[in-house]
């Protein structure tokens, strides 16, 4: 059963897209009351409306604090049309019934983003609006409440298809919606002012994009969050939850790289780096990524921190891949790769990680850190220090190990990822991996240098390293053997750096 709308509480603070909204409302002779500002709005289109304070006789006081929070006006949103006792004091105390609820809230995430002084925040942090919507969403059973200014021009339409009235399913509906713009803000200020740990988790995300499916087929998948801040994506496909996966790994490495003054190239696949060099053109360093293992960069996800010209583009076009993620894209080298229609081109911004990560594990969350480190010391306790071209490697292959599941060994020579081997249960066993990769694509592993995320809890991996051509190491450091692998390098003249920092990856 549909009900129609006689009287209308507009209170916005944003007024865009809400003169079409006010006119249909006025065109169906609905009474619109109002306040301040948005009262100013409605009267300058040449609309009638009556004055909140006309109702409440009270003015608007405390520098506008208190407008609205008044009992004629929140009895005239939450009076229950079919309960005798609310319409009889209703009408006892001259509480006019309310249809429909319109509210914008003050814009406090804009605020706190734009500056840091805290009594401007503050005075951003809506009371009224909130407790209104919420009053009108309880009570969809007899009101219309509108949250978002999002929704202006579904409202309008749905009402002049339906004579200005709504039924009881439209306006949960809305109701629902409601309750989630008010949770949202709740959380935000919340979080502002939460420091340290704070006793709840909170997060809010909107914007919800539905993607294809899941990690597979058979499972439903959606992103919540605002890809546009991070980049825009210039052609192919719809991004899916493996893209997504895959892209947030492919960003997190190449941030490692951001001031360095070579350009970086790498390849994702599975969230691991499979290839990843850099040179002093973004051609050579994508080359030199794709000889460290052209198969496994089949399908996969490529980003650099270089402009993308169309000799490069030429050389990528040969391949298979998924996404291309860079800074930019000439027009020439856009009109190589756009070719194939499905080929995912994201033109990536300049932004800042979020600083803390978020996992679903059993029933609840885990939250940590962001690992933004590389090496709380750079402590030589081999036999000599590492010369200038290894200590660039160990550098190199310290940040790419960073990036790789554990356990996790990268082998690196002049700023090539020339073997990897991730995921294994055992450090050795990634070691072996990652030598086999070497061999598969014909490096020459002498004088190359090794990484590990984590210690050295036997020399052995250090022992193989060095029988296959390795002289330097970079290690976290902190096993009871530890001494273990730093006599097997002194005594064979070998350098090892030891940092204090583990990178583990799960």
């Amino acid at each position: 059963m549909q009900k129609k709308i006689h009287s209308a509480l507009v209170s916005v603070f944003n007024k865009e897209g809400l003169e079409p909204l006010v006119r249909v409302l006025h065109a169906h002779e609905v009474t619109i009351y109002s306040t301040g500002g948005t009262q100013q709005y409605i009267e300058q289109l040449g609309i009638e409306c009556v004055p909140v304070e006309s109702v409440t006789d009270y003015p608007s006081i405390l520098g506008g604090r208190v407008k609205t929070l008044h009992p004629k006006i929140f009895g005239g949103i939450l009076g229950r049309r079919g309960l005798e006792q609310d319409l009889k004091e209703m009408r006892e105390y001259e509480i006019p019934e309310i249809d429909m609820v319109v509210v914008d809230l003050y814009p406090f995430e804009e605020t706190v983003a734009q500056t840091n002084e805290e009594k401007l925040i503050i005075e951003k942090i809506d009371i009224g609006g909130p407790s209104m919507i919420r009053a009108a969403a309880k009570n969809f059973s007899d009101l219309l409440v509108v949250a978002s200014k999002n929704d202006y021009a579904a409202i309008v339409q749905l009402l002049e298809e339906q004579s200005c009235s709504t039924d009881l399913l439209q306006r949960k509906a809305f109701a629902s919606k409601a309750f989630n713009v008010v949770a949202h803000y709740d959380v935000a200020i919340a979080n502002y002012f939460s420091e340290g740990t704070p006793e709840q988790f909170l997060i809010s995300e909107g914007n919800p994009s539905v993607l294809r499916y899941g990690e597979n087929p058979h499972q439903k998948g959606v992103f919540y969050g605002k890809l546009e801040n991070l980049f825009k994506q210039l052609h192919g496909k719809e991004l899916s939850y493996n893209n997504l996966v895959d892209i947030d790994a492919a960003i997190q490495l190449i941030h490692e790289f951001k001031d360095e003054q070579e350009t970086t190239f790498a390849i994702i696949k599975h969230t691991n780096v499979c290839g990843i060099a850099s040179r002093q053109s973004t051609g050579a360093a994508w080359k030199e990524a794709l000889q460290g293992d052209p198969e496994s960069a089949f399908g996969g996800v490529l980003v650099s921190n270089g402009k993308i010209d169309a000799v490069t583009a030429a050389l990528i076009n040969e391949i298979f891949f998924e996404v291309l993620i860079a800074p930019e894209f000439d027009d020439a080298a856009f009109e190589i790769l756009a070719a194939k229609k499905n080929r995912i081109l994201l033109c990536m911004h300049s932004f800042e990680l979020p600083q803390q990560h978020y996992k679903s594990v059993l029933n609840g969350t885990l939250v940590q850190d962001a690992d933004f480190s590389h090496q709380e010391k750079w402590e030589a306790m081999g036999t000599r220090e590492c010369s200038p071209m290894e200590r660039n490697d160990l550098q190199f292959a310290n940040k790419v190990c960073k990036h790789l599941k554990s356990n996790a060994i990268a082998l690196v020579k002049n700023k090539q990822l020339i073997g990897k081997g991730c995921g294994q249960t055992s450090r050795i066993d990634s070691l072996r991996h990652a030598i086999e990769k070497a061999k598969q694509f014909n490096f020459e592993l002498q004088g190359a240098v090794m990484a590990s995320d984590a210690f050295f809890p036997f020399d052995d991996c250090v022992r193989m390293g060095h029988q296959e051509g390795i002289t330097a190491f970079i290690q976290p450091g902190g096993s009871i053997r530890d001494k273990d692998s730093i006599d097997y390098c002194v005594a064979h003249g070998l350098s090892m750096v030891i940092t204090g920092l583990r990178h583990f990856k799960h």
